[in-house]
Protein backbone atom coordinates (compact mmCIF):
# COMPACT_ATOMS: atom_id res chain seq x y z
CA UNK A 1 0.00 0.00 0.00
CA UNK A 2 1.49 3.25 -1.01
CA UNK A 3 1.98 6.12 2.19
CA UNK A 4 -0.37 8.23 0.53
CA UNK A 5 -3.25 5.52 0.47
CA UNK A 6 -2.74 5.09 3.94
CA UNK A 7 -2.48 8.48 5.29
CA UNK A 8 -5.68 9.33 3.15
CA UNK A 9 -7.30 6.49 4.96
CA UNK A 10 -5.86 7.48 8.56
CA UNK A 11 -7.44 10.93 7.76
CA UNK A 12 -10.63 9.71 6.98
CA UNK A 13 -10.90 7.05 9.84
CA UNK A 14 -9.87 9.87 12.21
CA UNK A 15 -12.59 11.94 11.06
CA UNK A 16 -14.78 9.00 11.13
CA UNK A 17 -14.07 9.14 14.90
CA UNK A 18 -14.69 12.23 15.47
CA UNK A 19 -18.31 12.27 13.98
CA UNK A 20 -19.44 9.16 12.45
CA UNK A 21 -21.27 11.19 9.94
CA UNK A 22 -17.76 12.12 8.62
CA UNK A 23 -15.00 10.40 7.11
CA UNK A 24 -14.59 6.41 6.85
CA UNK A 25 -13.91 3.65 9.30
CA UNK A 26 -10.53 2.39 7.99
CA UNK A 27 -10.76 -1.10 6.52
CA UNK A 28 -6.91 -2.21 6.52
CA UNK A 29 -8.43 -5.84 6.22
CA UNK A 30 -5.26 -7.79 4.44
CA UNK A 31 -3.36 -4.42 3.32
CA UNK A 32 0.51 -5.05 3.25
CA UNK A 33 1.46 -2.69 5.75
CA UNK A 34 4.78 -4.54 5.58
CA UNK A 35 7.29 -1.78 7.67
CA UNK A 36 5.03 1.49 7.17
CA UNK A 37 5.27 4.20 9.16
CA UNK A 38 2.07 3.97 11.92
CA UNK A 39 3.50 5.70 14.46
CA UNK A 40 1.35 7.29 16.69
CA UNK A 41 -1.38 6.42 14.51
CA UNK A 42 -5.12 6.50 15.86
CA UNK A 43 -6.15 2.93 14.80
CA UNK A 44 -8.87 2.60 16.86
CA UNK A 45 -11.69 0.28 15.78
CA UNK A 46 -10.07 0.02 12.57
CA UNK A 47 -10.32 -3.28 10.90
CA UNK A 48 -6.85 -4.79 10.70
CA UNK A 49 -7.72 -8.24 9.82
CA UNK A 50 -5.07 -10.56 8.41
CA UNK A 51 -3.17 -7.09 7.55
CA UNK A 52 0.55 -7.79 7.22
CA UNK A 53 1.81 -5.49 9.83
CA UNK A 54 5.61 -7.09 9.78
CA UNK A 55 8.11 -4.15 10.30
CA UNK A 56 5.36 -1.46 10.53
CA UNK A 57 6.43 1.09 12.95
CA UNK A 58 3.60 0.99 15.40
CA UNK A 59 5.13 2.83 18.44
CA UNK A 60 2.76 5.29 20.00
CA UNK A 61 0.06 3.90 17.94
CA UNK A 62 -3.50 3.41 19.43
CA UNK A 63 -5.10 0.16 18.48
CA UNK A 64 -7.94 -0.36 20.96
CA UNK A 65 -11.35 -1.79 19.75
Amino acid sequence: MINEQICSILTDHKNWLSDHTQGMKADLRKANLRGANLRGADLRKADLRGADLRGADLREADLGG
